[in-house]
This record gives C-alpha cells, sequence and structure tokens, in this order.
C-alpha cells in the first residue's frame, strides 16, 4: 500500500530579468542573416589529406559580393572551411564560393581565436520546400536541393517531418526518402496523437528552407535554422541556430564549466579513452542542452544521432551540429523551468534506474592493492576506524593476466573468503570488467574466448574475421553488444564466475572501446569510413585512433554508428536485483541501466573544482548516479586535498575513492589522525542524510529530476546562479558549499534571496553557526577544515537517521526530521522508503511514501498503512520529529 500527497511549493519573485548581448546590431542582421560556424580561424598548416571535400564534389555556383560579405558581423559568422589541420586561402574559400575576411585585429587575440575567415554568404545555396501537407501529427514535406556543395554523396531530396507530439515536445525529422539511413537503435515514445494545445509555434521558410520554432506565451525563438545553409551529404549532414541566450548547458562528455562558454567553442562527441582535459572529447556522446531564455524560461535540444560530431558554439549567440552520419532527427522541449525541460528529455530516453540502497554508500577501491590479503587489510582498518564504507572494489590486477571471468590463483587466492567477510558485514564487493577478451589462450583453456568464437559473438573487421585489438591481456576481441547472443554469453560468463566470487557488481571500464592500437593488428582498410570527408575534431584526427576500426562490422550496423553506443549496449543486461553498474563511457538512456564516475582525473585542486560541473551536467544528461574519484586517481594525494575533497565527495550522488598503481594510499585511515576523522565525520554525514538520498533518487526514477541540483534550477530567474558551479543543491532545500581552494579557513557562497539555515546550528538566524537572510548574494563563511558548510533552504523538512558503518545498519535507525520553517512558520517534505533492493517496487505498490509538513508548529505527517517484514521498511513505524528553529 502507499499513500502520496501531490506537493507544491512557492518561489519568490524578486528574481532578475537578464538580458541577451550584442542586441544593438542584432536585429538589424537578423531578418536575413546566416553565418559560419566555429572552429579554430587559422589552423596550424598540416598535411593535406590525400582527398578534399572540394576535389570530390562538384562546386556550388553562388553569387557573392564583398559588400554583401562585409556587413555580417563576426559573432554571426558561419564557417565555410571547417576541416582541421589546412591554412585557409582566399583562394580555397573563395572556391567554396564563400567570404573570405581575416578577424578584426582590433580585438584581444582570445576573442579572435575562433572567427571563421571563410564564412557562408547570405545567398550560398540550400534546400527549397516544395510541397508540404498535413498528417494526423503534423506535417510532412519535401526539400530539394538545385546546386551541390563541395562535399561528396549529396542528398538532393529530402524528406522533412515535424512531429507536434505532445504540448512540451516537438520532433522533427530529415531523411532520405530513397535510402535508409542508419538510426540510432534506442525505444523512444511513438507518438500517436497531435498535441491539442502546443507552447511552441513552427514556422517555415521556403526558399531557402529554414525552420522558426517559438515559444508560444513568450515569442522567444527558441530555433531558426535559417541563419546558415542546411547540408546533407552521405558523410556531413549540418544544420545551425540562433540562440536566445548564451546560457547553455550539457553536450557532454566534456571537462569544462557547468556553463558551457559560446566564445567560438567546439564541442566534439566520439568516445574515447583519454583522461579528462580541456577541449577534448572524452568518453561519452550527449548530444542533448539545456538552454535558458529572457524571463527565467528554459527549453532543451535533442539531436539523436551517435555518429562523431561537432557542436559549435559562438557568441551570436548561435550553435551549429555538424556530424558524418545517421540522420537529423531532433527533439525541443518546451519546459518551461530547466526540471521541467530534463523531465521531458528523459520522457524520450528513458528515467534513470532506481539504485539499490548500498550504492548510495561509500565504495572503496584502489588499482594496486596487489592482492585479496592487502585488500582485506584495508577493509578491517576501515572497521576499526569506524569509518563508514558499504563496498570495497578492486582493479585489474585481481585478475590472471589481466583477463576477464579470471582472478589471480596466487596473490588474490583468498578473495572468495574476502567477499564472504564482507557480506558477513553487511558490506558488497564490486569488481571491474574490460570488454576486451584476450585471443592469445590455448585452444580449450579459456573459455570466454572459445565459446565466444563458437558463438560468433566478436566484432568483425571489414573481411568478416575477428577484429584483434591490443588491451591489458595483450590481443583480444571485442564483444558485439549489439547482437542479443552477445548478451547470452556476457551473462554466460558472469554466472559461472558468480559462483567463484559472489561479487555483487560490476565496474565496466575502457568500453569506449578503447584499444592500445589504432584500429587492429592489420590496421584499418583505406575507404571514407576510416577517413571520412570531413573529420570531427577527434583527439588524434583519427576515427580510429585507439578504439577498433571505423569499418569494423557489427550485428547491428558498421562501428562508424555505432562506436559511442558500445558502453551502453554493453550496460544494457545486467541481471539481478537491483544491478549495480557503473561505466565509463555513456550515452542518452545509459541511466536507465548504470551510473558513471568522470574518469581518470588527478589529484589537483582544478579536478577538485571541474568536478561539479561534471556530477551536475551528468544529472540533467538522466545520469544521476554519477562522482568522480575522491583524492584524485593519478598522480600523488595532498592530505589537505583529500580532506577537503572527502568532504565534497560525501555529497556526489556517487561516492568512491580510487587510486591509481604505484600512489600512495588514500584512504581515510592512510592520513593523519586530524585528517582521518575529518573524512569520517563527512562520510558519517552522509550517511545520516541517506533518507533524503534515497527520495532524492526515488524522485529521479519516477519524475527525471535531478539529484545533485544546479542553483539556476530551483532559482531560474536570478541570473546569479546561471554560471554557479562551486556549489549546488541535493534537491531543492540543501545546499553544499565546498571549499575548493588550497590553505583557506574561509569560503564564499551564493544564497539566492530568503532565509538560509545553517545546518549544524539549530536556533534561526542566531548569533551562533552561518545561518542567513539572503537577498541575493554572496556569503563569506567560515570553513575550518573538519567541515563542510551546508546550508538548509526555509520551507523545507529534511529526514535523517543516525549513522552507522553500513547502510544497512543505519537505515534501521529512527527518523529524525529536521525542519527550517519559512518566514510563515511553515514547511514540508517527504520521503520515500522500500526494500532497497527488489527491483520496480514503486511500479509494483511496494513501497511507503510520506508526506510531511509543519505549519505554525504544528506537525502533520501522512503515513501510509505498512506490510513488510524488512526492518529497511518498517522502521519508520518508529519516526521521531525533530524542529531545527522557531518560526
Amino acid at each position: 500500500m502507499n499513500a502520496e500527497m501531490r506537493l507544491f511549493s512557492t518561489v519568490p519573485n524578486f528574481f532578475l530579468r537578464h538580458f541577451l548581448l550584442h542586441t544593438f546590431w542584432l536585429l538589424g542582421t537578423m531578418i536575413w542573416l546566416r553565418r559560419p560556424t566555429s572552429q579554430e580561424p587559422h589552423r596550424p598548416p598540416a598535411p593535406a589529406p590525400a582527398q578534399t571535400p572540394d576535389s570530390q564534389a562538384q562546386p556550388t555556383t553562388a553569387a557573392f559580393n564583398s559588400e554583401a560579405c562585409s556587413v555580417i558581423p563576426e559573432p554571426w559568422r558561419f564557417d565555410c572551411y571547417p576541416e582541421r589541420g589546412v591554412v585557409v586561402t582566399k583562394e580555397m574559400c573563395e572556391a567554396r564560393n564563400c567570404c573570405f575576411i581575416p578577424a578584426s585585429s582590433s580585438l584581444p587575440p582570445s576573442r579572435r581565436n575562433g572567427i571563421p575567415w571563410c564564412f557562408y554568404p547570405q545567398e550560398f545555396p540550400s534546400y527549397s520546400l516544395v510541397s508540404l501537407n498535413d498528417t494526423s501529427l503534423g506535417q510532412k514535406g519535401q526539400l530539394v536541393r538545385e546546386v551541390k556543395t563541395y562535399y561528396p554523396g549529396d542528398i538532393l531530396n529530402l524528406e522533412l517531418e515535424i512531429r507536434h507530439e505532445t504540448d512540451t515536445r516537438l520532433r522533427v525529422r530529415i531523411t532520405d526518402p530513397s535510402n535508409s539511413r542508419f538510426e540510432v537503435p534506442i525505444t523512444v515514445p511513438n507518438a500517436t496523437e497531435k498535441a491539442e494545445s502546443p507552447a511552441y509555434t513552427v514556422e517555415l521558410s521556403k526558399e531557402p528552407f529554414g525552420l522558426i520554432v517559438k515559444r508560444s506565451s513568450t515569442g522567444a525563438v527558441l530555433l531558426n535554422t535559417t541563419v546558415a545553409p542546411l547540408f546533407y551529404a552521405d558523410q556531413f549532414l549540418q544544420f545551425s541556430s540562433s540562440l536566445p541566450s548564451q546560457f547553455i548547458y550539457g553536450l557532454g562528455e566534456h571537462r569544462s564549466s557547468f556553463l558551457h562558454d559560446v566564445q567560438w567553442n567546439t564541442l566534439t562527441m566520439w568516445a574515447r579513452d583519454v583522461p579528462p582535459m580541456e577541449m577534448t572529447n572524452l568518453y561519452g556522446a550527449h548530444p542533448f542542452y539545456l538552454a535558458m531564455e529572457e524571463g527565467g524560461n528554459a527549453y532543451g535540444l535533442f539531436l539523436l544521432n551517435s555518429n562523431a560530431m561537432d557542436v559549435v558554439l559562438q557568441p551570436a549567440p548561435a550553435v551549429t551540429w555538424r556530424t558524418i552520419g545517421g540522420i537529423l532527427d531532433f527533439y525541443i522541449f518546451l519546459g518551461p523551468d530547466p526540471g521541467s525541460v530534463i523531465e521531458q528529455y528523459q520522457e524520450v530516453i528513458g528515467f534513470p534506474a532506481m539504485p539499490i540502497y548500498w550504492a548510495l554508500g561509500y565504495h572503496l577501491c584502489r588499482w594496486g592493492y596487489g592482492s585479496s590479503n592487502a585488500t582485506w587489510e584495508v577493509v578491517k582498518k576501515m572497521r576499526n576506524s569506524g569509518t563508514p564504507q558499504d563496498a570495497q572494489w578492486n582493479d585489474i590486477d585481481y585478475m590472471n593476466h589481466f583477463m576477464d571471468f579470471t582472478f589471480d590463483p596466487a596473490n588474490f587466492a583468498t578473495l572468495p573468503d574476502l567477499v564472504k567477510d564482507l557480506h558477513a558485514h553487511d558490506q558488497r564487493y564490486v569488481m571491474i570488467l574490460d570488454p576486451g577478451i584476450s585471443s592469445t589462450q590455448a585452444e580449450g583453456s579459456y573459455w570466454p574466448y572459445d565459446e565466444g568464437l563458437r558463438r560468433g559473438v566478436f566484432i568483425n573487421d571489414s573481411d568478416g574475421n575477428t577484429l584483434i585489438g591490443k588491451v591489458w591481456p595483450g590481443l583480444t576481441a571485442y564483444p558485439d553488444f549489439s547482437d542479443h547472443v552477445t548478451h547470452e554469453w556476457w551473462y554466460d560468463n558472469l554466472k559461472s564466475f558468480h559462483e567463484k566470487v559472489p561479487f555483487d557488481g560490476l565496474w565496466i571500464d575502457m568500453n569506449e572501446p578503447s584499444n592500445f592500437l589504432d584500429g587492429s593488428t592489420k590496421g584499418c582498410p583505406s575507404n571514407s569510413l576510416e577517413n571520412p570527408p570531413y573529420t570531427p575534431g577527434v583527439l588524434g584526427g583519427l576515427l580510429r585512433g585507439k578504439t577498433v576500426c571505423a569499418s569494423a562490422q557489427h550485428k547491428h550496423s558498421l562501428h562508424y554508428n555505432m562506436h559511442s553506443l558500445y558502453g551502453l549496449m554493453e550496460a544494457k543486461r545486467i541481471v539481478g536485483k537491483r544491478p549495480f553498474v557503473i561505466s565509463r563511457s555513456t550515452f542518452p538512456s545509459h541511466g536507465m541501466y548504470s551510473g558513471h564516475w568522470l574518469g581518470d582525473n588527478r589529484s589537483h585542486w582544478k579536478d577538485l573544482y571541474t568536478s561539479i560541473a561534471g556530477i551536475l551536467t551528468f544529472n540533467i544528461l538522466g545520469i544521476p548516479l554519477v562522482g568522480a574519484d575522491i583524492c584524485g586517481f593519478s598522480e600523488q594525494p595532498q592530505e589537505e586535498l583529500c580532506v577537503r575533497w572527502t568532504q565534497l565527495g560525501a555529497f556526489y550522488p556517487f561516492t568512491r575513492n580510487h587510486n591509481a598503481i604505484d600512489m600512495k594510499p588514500q584512504d581515510p585511515t592512510a592520513f593523519s589522525s586530524l585528517a582521518g576523522t575529518a573524512m569520517k565525520q563527512a562520510l558519517l554525514l552522509r550517511y545520516s542524510l541517506f533518507p533524503l538520498l534515497y527520495t532524492l533518487f526515488h524522485h529521479a526514477h519516477v519524475h527525471g529530476h535531478t539529484v545533485a541540483r544546479p542553483l539556476m534550477f530551483e532559482f531560474p530567474n536570478d541570473t546569479k546562479t546561471y554560471g554557479i558551479d562551486r556549489q549546488f543543491l541535493w534537491g531543492s532545500g540543501l545546499l553544499i558549499t565546498p571549499v575548493l581552494d588550497p590553505g583557506v579557513n574561509y569560503v564564499v557562497g551564493y544564497f539566492p534571496e530568503g532565509l538560509w539555515y545553517d545546518y549544524y546550528t539549530f536556533p534561526c538566524l542566531s548569533s551562533q553557526g552561518n545561518s542567513v537572510r539572503s537577498k541575493g548574494e554572496d556569503m563569506r563563511l567560515p570553513a575550518p577544515l573538519d567541515q563542510i558548510n551546508l546550508h538548509l533552504r526555509e520551507g523545507t523538512i529534511t529526514p535523517t537517521q543516525t549513522p552507522n558503518l553500513t547502510l544497512w545498519v543505519s537505515s534501521g535507525q529512527p527518523l529524525h526530521l529536521v525542519s527550517a520553517l519559512s518566514e510563515d512558520g511553515s514547511a514540508s517534505g517527504d520521503l520515500f522508503w522500500d526494500d532497497g533492493e527488489s527491483i520496480d517496487t514503486y511500479e509494483t505498490n511496494q513501497y511507503a511514501y510520506i508526506v510531511f509538513s509543519v505549519s505554525q508548529v504544528k506537525y502533520l505527517a501522512t503515513f501510509p498503512s505498512i506490510a513488510c517484514s524488512n526492518p529497511i521498511c518498517c522502521m519508520i513505524l518508529k519516526s521521531t520529529l525533530h524542529c531545527l528553529n522557531e518560526p
């Protein structure tokens, strides 16, 4: 049985309106303007490719003049020559019938970098809309291009389909009506009825073709593709649009600030095994952005495409999408607030899974324990110190010669006993698995490879033979997870190994997929898949760089199309109770199956800071179970950094300490007594807040809410919150302000307007503690080494518990409700509770949901009737109430 009550909260109406930059000249040019995309303008010389796009295609015959070129402002230039490694000359540019004007020397170098010198003129040929018909969901039309472009394989006739799927979701598909093309194989909603009262209007330009989408209530232009020509060739698809503001987020995975820079910023998507660094395509690909509008509204755009792509942001502001395969299939989500946009996005890609309860505890790992006994000793030291820990992990050193589904019979002989001991103490064991399967063992000696060959589960090269690459065990074959036969083989291996080592969760790494070679042991064929007419800005400039050949064959399609889907395909079929899986490579819908960690970071203060942007970005990408390696993976950890990182990491949705081989130990027991105590207190604080965290994950699972939440989600009218990535919220009411710099005993945090109560002191706005009444301002807060600043937002009730060494023990403790009263003496909160591990408890009504409220110091609680025997559920009958302050 369950009892639910619809809740709502009022948001203060004191927020500022933001304004657009460059308005004075933008209004005069938007009517006719088309603009080029971004990339670095003057690129360093490099050997030219064997075949350039121009040499493979018929040139265009556009007419333009220098006067028309000169009136296009630099922020609105769209790049006509985006190829890298080429010094673009005036002659080369004009051969494409484009404008060539060097960037203004009056701008500082930082602002000149990226401005295209070669850009589209107003009259550059594009498609025309030659027919349009109504359909049951919207409209269908035919697009025709009369003049070929400078890229080979132009598709001159296209089909346009506009679907008004819901009042807040618009879908636009542009496809080749004559030939089928690759489409991303994830399940999306199949709309059957046209939206009755859409929050958007759609306008179409016929000559040249363009699509303009506006918000009905304000007239804000959310999409305007008339600003630059549409390209649709076999291996080059491009469209551009204006943006309503410079405030844009998402577009993962990259190491950057949470708010993206629109000063000629190119974000490349093509999954890659590389330690996080700026301006580099990282482990996952997420072609979705959230953007803010004037007045606090928000919308999102999702391009359902998995091919290698560049997304270019420029200061107009505008965006260009440039992909080298598939189709153009994009969604626009109307919000109108940021949280609603993310919910609507997840209605398409799928809501995240509800994590098993112990996934939210403290996880400890390192590469290089060296033996199961050494691992065991660390676990014992953690217990003896009273530091909470729910899961112990091992990296690849537990394996026998780094081979999957094995363990070292000498150094890790006692691994089964270690796992048994963990279970006896209500703890769990997680092991790493890489996709590469050793291919060099004697026939009959390694069942995973032998049986894989027999069932035909591996990726093939272009000749149809098993592709062989190289990773940790040496020469390896790669499972083809697009085939259901592979998943059955994978499960059989997991089941067999589980009988020897009863692991509880999986860490799937190297699944971009990673390769120590470029392509394969035989190299890759020389064709347009390996050397496309245009290569996005992938690290190293090769699609096959440190992965398998783009021409490799999966059951479903070519690796050229499937590459960035590999991690998702691997994560999909893990069974058990609630599966616990943490994956390095991700793609939209990944949150349904797995969490994510931010990869091989470093023990640097900057990495501590950028981790916040990472967890916030993945929360808006639909993967709320996310965290970074606490204290850093590589390089030697510093004690102060590790203390501060543990304090921040205690508020990652997923919290794990992990470091590399040959680095000093960095678990909490490895440091001084003072540091170890500070780390322990931070983790106990997390454990005490488990009821809140678990409830937030319930709302993520059911409603698509964020867990770690940007301040702008709660205060969308306060433009000061738009760039904040040194603070964040848990849900709507708990503000976290960590120390991110060395050698300081204070921190400056921004407090949106209202009452904010110091979590550690009870009196309301007393001289004790750091409670504040803010008008929307920065506050300097004391930040001793043993404490992280936490503040409760007025009007919230936070459920807490007495912490213990594991969440299983903690979750049996009575509840305490911490109420932060608003000015009128009211507050509200909720609690979701179930057995913590069964699948689909919400969907099968095997849960409890309680709504708490207080008004004029009178508490009300709506309790469900409960029928369960597990203490993780029935403990709520022992709940007590605790008031934080006086009204």
